[in-house]
């Protein structure tokens, strides 16, 4: 169990933390059927997605403001069924929508509006509907929501599962979270905020299991990283789900399955890692966990690396880590696993231009040996307390092998990647977006821009 520290606010923030001191999907399950069949291709690649457009029923307000008001995507998710329909949740004022696409990404019928819901936390599909992880309302200390994960089938809400509450002593205001399904129980992961107890009003994560019914099973924690500013969840047919976790108190990116305080966890990278440093290392504090066919594991996200690293010295836990970041922007980099209890060695890193900042980066399995990496581009980038400003310059594809080898050159493109990726039976990848393009010229104040229309592309491998 982690130790409390002290009270401050998770994420959002407008001014950087200082350092303390003294204190993926139901796709993810179905990919493993095409690895073992798709053959690589033997041709050069062609990495140009195709799109439709999806006309929404409310409007979309598509950004966000991350650290420091830096301009993040709002989530979308996009999952797929047994049956190859898509389902694409994002959030409206009057709650979250979740659309029914058909395989090709065309509408199929009205939406599912979630009553009373905040923030795509997760989303899995099924043939008769869905579940959802989002925020509801909630009577506590501090007046803040509820995780819940909410299942719908054939259009009627079946049961809507609290996950936090005045007897764990926590809430949710924010999720920044993860859900999947192994096909008997769902795995939600998520941010919590301590309500009474040992860890009020202090910041962490929990892992909750339940069951195909709604029912609460063992499994999992109610209190791990502390403060978590990055979440990964891959479900798996037996045993823990593979999860990991950015930890800004021991600083960087570490393998949290199977452990609440990740205190003695495998570390992935050491980064720099408190809120507007590491804040915006996987894309709105979510992240692409690919596992392939022998059982590995790859990540990506954005990073400054270290120079240095080392133990704090005032701190008396000794838990504590002081790292200095290698580089002043963000570079793409993409780290691998051995399997779901171990670290890796070095990051592969797959871009190193000094003034170039690179944000929401995505990480997909494509064919049988490749993953797909894709990530956003910024010239002229100018920096300040861990996050930085500058001129967009496309949204980059690139192919890499299992060792984080190239395996095509960059392409760039003009549909976004602003959420999650649902990977098909024929390993063809689709995601939902909105048709803008990105400006990083400054940070976001005031409300989001809305949009009435999301593309929905596709990447046949």
């Amino acid at each position: 169990m982690t130790t409390a520290r002290r009270i401050t606010r998770h994420r959002r923030v407008r001014a950087a933390r200082k350092p303390a001191i003294g204190v993926l999907a139901a796709a993810g399950v179905a990919v493993g059927a095409w690895y073992a069949t798709a053959g690589a291709a033997t041709t050069a690649p062609n990495l140009a997605p195709t799109s439709t457009t999806v006309t929404l029923a409310a409007k979309f307000p598509y950004l966000s403001a991350g650290y420091n008001n830096t301009r993040e995507w709002t989530r979308t998710t996009t999952a797929v069924a047994p049956n190859g329909t898509l389902r694409v949740a994002w959030p409206a004022a009057d709650g979250v929508h979740v659309t029914p696409l058909t395989a090709a990404g065309k509408r199929s019928g009205a939406d599912t509006v979630v009553k009373g819901t905040k923030e795509v936390g997760g989303l899995v599909a099924h043939n008769d509907g869905f579940a959802l992880l989002t925020r509801v309302a909630d009577t506590n200390k501090w007046k803040e929501t509820a995780a819940a994960v909410v299942r719908y089938t054939n259009g009627r809400q079946t049961f809507r599962t609290k996950l936090t509450g005045t007897a764990s002593h926590d809430t949710a205001p924010l999720l920044d979270g993860q859900l999947t399904w192994n096909g008997s129980k769902y795995g939600a992961y998520f941010v919590v905020h301590g309500a009474g107890g040992f860890a009020d009003g202090h910041f962490g994560d929990k892992l909750s299991y339940v069951s195909a019914k709604g029912a609460k099973i063992n499994g999992g924690w109610s209190w791990g990283c502390s403060h978590n500013e990055g979440i990964a969840l891959h479900a798996e047919t037996t045993g823990a789900f593979t999860s990991l976790c950015f930890d800004d108190w021991r600083s960087g990116l570490f393998v949290s399955t199977g452990i609440g305080a990740p205190d003695t966890a495998p570390v992935v990278q050491r980064e720099q890692c408190w809120a507007g440093y590491c804040g915006g290392t996987f894309p709105s504090r979510t992240g692409d966990l690919v596992k392939s066919a022998t059982g590995r594991y790859a990540t990506a996200f954005a990073s400054r690396g270290a120079a240095s690293a080392k133990k704090n010295a005032a701190d008396a836990s000794g838990r504590g880590w002081t790292v200095k970041p290698r580089t002043g922007t963000h570079q793409v980099a993409v780290a691998f696993m051995k399997n779901r209890n171990s670290g890796p060695g070095k990051a592969v890193y797959l871009t190193s231009a000094a003034g170039t900042e690179n944000t929401n980066v995505h990480v997909a399995p494509y064919c049988k040996d490749r993953l797909l990496v894709s990530w956003e581009s910024m010239k002229s980038a100018k920096c300040a307390s861990g996050t930085c400003t500058g001129t967009f310059t496309g949204t980059h594809l690139r192919l890499v092998d299992w060792n984080g080898k190239a395996q095509s050159a960059d392409k760039v493109v003009n549909a976004r990647i602003t959420g999650d990726i649902a990977v098909l039976k024929d390993g063809t990848l689709t995601w939902a977006y909105a048709p803008v393009t990105p400006t990083y010229a400054k940070p976001l104040t005031g409300a989001s821009p809305t949009t009435t229309t999301l593309r929905v592309a596709r990447l046949k491998p």
